[in-house]
C-alpha cells in the first residue's frame, strides 16, 4: 500500500487513451481521425467519467486529430466542459514528457484529464501507481486499450509533487459505445 504523504488536498489524474483510430492511406500519423468504433467509444468514455464522478477541472490533450476528436466527443457528454489545453508535447510522449506537462498544471486544479497515446499513457499509469484498488493495476499491466480510462488519486499541494509510486489507481474503465448508437440505459 502506498504511504499517504498527507500534504495537500486529494487530487485526481484521469488518464484517457484516445479512442480507436482509422488508418487512411496517405494520411500522416498525427492527422489520423477516429474510426467508426472510436466515434462510438469516445462519447461512452465521456458518459463513463460522469458515472464515475470524475469530471475534470482542466484537460490536457494531445494535438493529434484522434486525441482531439476523442476529447470533443467525450466532453460533449457533459453540461459544461472544462478548459482544454492542446499540448504538442503530448503527441508520442514518453513518461518524462507527460509528467513535465502534468507538473506545470496550476495548484487550483484538483482533477486533471490527460488525453493522449500509448505506450506513454500506460507507462505513466504504471509508474505513478504505488498501489491499486481491486485488480485495476493488473488490468493496466495486461492492456490499456483505446478509450481506456485510468483514475489515479493522491494528496499533494501542487501538481509538481506527483511522483512515481505516490498515487493510488482507483479506477480502470474500458467504455464501449453501441453500434446502434443508443445509449445504454
Amino acid at each position: 500500500m502506498i504511504a499517504r504523504t498527507g500534504a495537500g488536498p486529494l487530487r485526481r489524474l484521469v488518464v484517457l487513451r484516445h479512442a480507436k483510430s482509422a488508418w487512411p492511406a496517405g494520411v500522416a500519423d498525427h492527422e489520423r481521425p477516429l474510426a467508426p468504433r472510436g466515434r462510438r467509444d469516445a462519447p461512452a468514455a465521456g458518459r463513463a467519467l460522469v458515472e464515475a464522478d470524475c469530471l475534470p477541472d482542466l484537460a490536457l490533450c494531445s494535438t493529434a486529430v484522434r486525441a482531439r476528436q476523442t476529447w470533443e466527443l467525450a466532453s460533449a457528454e457533459w453540461g459544461t466542459p472544462p478548459p482544454v489545453h492542446r499540448d504538442p508535447r503530448l503527441y508520442a510522449a514518453e513518461v518524462t514528457d507527460l509528467l513535465t506537462a502534468v507538473h506545470e498544471v496550476s495548484a487550483e486544479v484538483e482533477t486533471l484529464l490527460l488525453v493522449g497515446h500509448n505506450p506513454g499513457l500506460e507507462e505513466l499509469v504504471l509508474e505513478l501507481a504505488g498501489d491499486g484498488l481491486d485488480d485495476a493495476l493488473d488490468e493496466v499491466r495486461v492492456k490499456f486499450p483505446t478509450a481506456a480510462i485510468a483514475v489515479l488519486a493522491w494528496h499533494g499541494s501542487t501538481w509538481d509533487a506527483l511522483a512515481p509510486g505516490t498515487a493510488l489507481l482507483t479506477t480502470m474503465i474500458v467504455p464501449r459505445g453501441r453500434k446502434d448508437g443508443k445509449k445504454k440505459g
